[in-house]
């Protein structure tokens, strides 16, 4: 089915070239054709242009957005949005003062989510996961990463990761999957024990299935040192499963350092970076991407965007959606916090959110913007005054129109 959007008043972030991330200055720099039209065919963008150059005139469906803006769908490229329940009680914990390391010290944290998910089955996780997405999806999102980590045994993982890739193939979402058992240590296994585990057992099993994509490491104080990370990436690695890293959330790890080494595709959090992690990103390929939901549900220092834009690094931004440090997968409230918190412009927020993003899981020549052969994967807002309106109206509900593989969700 063709669809046509005409009248647009902005179509943004329209790109010829996509073989590169957007990084440093560039990221300031965000294309949009005004008074615009937009061609979907068979799923994918077929042509797009001003309204006054040769614009298709007809199609299946006509959609007339004057007064409103086309974006890509935001592309979420960090999340554990498979789990069970909720950690309403370790949110008041925080209120009353208790740090991240001190509730999971005393058996929350992971370890909390883990004892929950171990006693759910694969179908309530798939219908509570369900939920969310399309939750997500309402909100422009439409391709996201889902990580493993609540499961913490090679069963568990292995049914988290099985769950995520039941989302893949029932929904329209773009989804990739990182295994994450190297997440926290489970209480009544030995330290030594369970990361020989999760490397002798737990990776050729998830490789074998071909349930992952990614193999991801907590390299933090108090759960991953750099070296067992090494080791752990390393051993992904030999089975195919390509490099992220959750580093320097919560200090200085040397989480970058050795994701760097590794050839991560990316870096995750680094709340806690300076310049000498600055200048290691400055020198790789590896990307930066900054969760900003999770920095303001745990009141935290907010990654320094504005420190790794000047360096003239890509930055990426993403939701962190879990159950303990980021119940949201709101990725509008996400640029919001970007530009208030990080001092992010919109454009640079949007692009962080868009191809940045896609470029974070790889699939940049598929998604992440608005470009001729990609997947109809777009949003049209409300009528609203300009691109700057949508990270301004933080907490308004601004998308009318979500589509997904050329059909309106």
């Amino acid at each position: 089915m063709d669809i046509l959007i005409e009248n647009i008043k902005g179509l943004v972030l329209v790109c010829t070239d996509t073989s590169e991330i957007v990084a440093g200055a560039s990221m300031s720099q965000l294309p949009v054709i005004e008074r615009a039209c937009l061609l979907i065919r068979n799923g994918t963008i077929h042509w797009f242009g001003p309204m006054d150059q040769n614009a298709p005139e007809r199609a299946d469906q006509v959609i007339d957005a004057t007064g409103r803006f086309v974006f890509p769908c935001f592309v979420d490229s960090h999340t554990h949005m498979v789990f069970a329940g909720s950690r309403e009680g370790e949110f008041v914990d925080k209120i009353k003062g208790m740090g991240y390391e001190e509730i999971a010290k005393k058996g929350g944290g992971i370890l909390n989510s883990a004892k929950r998910l171990q006693n759910t089955s694969e179908e309530e996780l798939y219908d509570s996961a369900l939920e969310r997405l399309e939750e997500v999806i309402s909100t422009g999102t439409g391709a996201i990463e889902i990580k493993s980590g609540y499961g913490l045994t090679t069963e568990d993982e292995m049914k988290m990761l099985r769950v995520a890739r039941r989302l893949k193939e029932s929904t329209s979402v773009v989804i990739k999957t990182t295994f994450l058992g190297a997440h926290a240590i489970p209480a009544n296994i030995p330290r030594q024990e369970y990361i020989e585990k999760v490397i002798k057992e737990m990776i050729p099993k998830v490789a074998g299935e071909g349930l992952a994509e990614y193999c991801d490491v907590f390299c933090e104080e108090g759960f991953f040192t750099p070296d067992e990370t090494r080791q752990i990436l390393e051993q992904g690695l030999k089975y195919g499963l390509k490099p992220k890293i959750h580093a320097n959330q919560l200090n200085i790890s040397g989480g970058v350092q050795v994701g760097v080494a590794c050839g991560a595709i990316s870096v995750d959090h680094l709340e806690s970076i300076g310049r000498d992690e600055i200048d290691c990103l400055k020198n790789s390929n590896t990307i930066p991407t900054l969760l900003p939901g999770a920095a303001f549900f745990l009141n935290m220092n907010y990654p320094p965007a504005r420190d790794l834009i000047s360096a003239g690094l890509p930055v990426t931004l993403a939701s962190d959606y879990n159950p303990g440090s980021a119940p949201s997968g709101n990725m509008p409230l996400i640029l919001s916090l970007a530009c208030i918190k990080m001092k992010m412009s919109p454009e640079e927020a949007i692009i962080a959110s868009t191809i940045n993003g896609a470029f974070a899981l790889e699939i940049q020549h598929q998604l992440g913007s608005i470009s001729v052969g990609k997947v109809a994967n777009v949003f049209i807002t409300k009528p609203i005054p300009s691109t700057n309106f949508f990270p301004y109206a933080f907490g308004s509900r601004l998308i009318e129109t979500v589509i997904l593989n050329g059909q309106i969700f």
